[in-house]
């Protein structure tokens, strides 16, 4: 059986149908090129609204019986930039690492990286880890992230993914 593996797109204007979702298929396209083990993603367009948001999470980790969950947009300081809050509305337990280093990652390319609030946390047997909007964003901060998920979906019971270690070389104690 597939792991599943949600992807939430938060943009009003994607959701609205007024712009092209870009986020999700960069997430899907990295994903694609990493993984070894079956995947199947299970997707979301929703707007900036932080209860909007929150069910779409609640909805993967619960329902969907989603192990990882990445969102993309809604991280930056503007007003109605609200999924860090979302994330953390519906999350047990929060990871501030993942965030960190993306950040850390992020400044290396670009000075404004310091306005960004990616977070990530568990609920449940899920990872929910908070992404940029910008594909080119989206994959510097997935490639930095990625060596620990693997692991920690093992941490918290969920599916087990496998890692292309030519492409990314997942993380995990020797037996």
């Amino acid at each position: 059986m597939p792991a599943k593996i949600g992807v939430v797109t938060v943009s009003d204007r994607a959701s609205a149908g007024t712009y092209e979702d870009k986020g999700g298929p960069a997430i899907a396209e990295v994903l694609g090129e990493i993984l070894v083990s079956s995947w199947q993603p299970v997707t979301r367009l929703v707007p900036d609204d932080i209860e909007c948001i929150a069910a779409a999470l609640a909805e993967l980790a619960d329902a969907e019986s989603c192990s990882l969950i990445f969102t993309t947009g809604g991280t930056g300081p503007a007003l109605r930039d609200v999924t860090p809050e979302a994330t953390q509305s519906v999350c047990d337990k929060i990871l501030p690492g993942f965030g960190e280093l993306m950040r850390q990652r992020s400044l290396a390319q670009v000075p404004t990286a310091i306005l960004s609030r990616q977070t990530a946390g568990i609920r449940g047997r899920t990872l929910i880890v908070n992404l940029p909007g910008r594909p080119s964003s989206i994959r510097l901060c997935m490639m930095a992230v990625f060596p620990a998920i693997p692991y920690a979906i093992d941490l918290i019971g969920g599916a087990r993914l496998e890692t292309d270690p030519s492409k990314c070389e997942a993380f995990r104690p020797p037996v």
